[in-house]
């Protein structure tokens, strides 16, 4: 085990040595770039879609107080509840929409309920608008309605 350690030291150090005093110093000419020991980078790879599946998944739909008239709304009710959400993020056929106040921000999550349905509130997150902790959902809620 000494031997490798020993060896492992040696080659480190043999960057460190330079030339000896008075030899002269070799330099490369500006014009010719130094050899890179880099590989090429690499050509970025083609993005490829999710495959798709026939197979509908019903959603679980968040129960929790003071989510009454939010779980189960479309995106036009939420937007008459809290007024324009603050962002809109389409992914395939669900929904997210956020809404903010001085209080917290609100992540709205709409997904169908049943195949070719239009999505509808099934979950909701909560946070501080400060520094991003939790808060409960039913007092932001209560916070952001108009």
């Amino acid at each position: 085990m000494h031997q490798w350690s020993a060896l492992i030291i040696a080659a480190s150090l043999a960057g460190c040595v330079g030339a000896p005093s008075g030899a002269p110093v070799q330099s490369r000419p500006v014009s010719q770039p130094a050899p890179a020991n880099r590989p090429a980078p690499a050509a970025p790879l083609p993005t490829q879609a999710a495959p798709s599946s026939n197979t509908f998944i019903a959603p679980q739909v968040l129960q929790a107080p003071g989510l009454r008239g939010v779980i189960g709304s479309s995106e036009r009710r939420l937007t008459q509840i809290f007024g324009p959400p603050r962002l809109n993020v389409r992914e395939g056929d669900a929904l997210k929409l956020q809404f903010r106040g001085r209080a917290c921000v609100l992540d709205v999550f709409l997904y169908p309920l049943q195949p070719s349905q239009e999505p509808s509130a099934t979950h909701v997150e909560a946070r501080r608008a400060s520094d991003g902790q939790s808060v409960n959902r039913g007092a932001c809620v209560a916070a952001l309605r108009r």
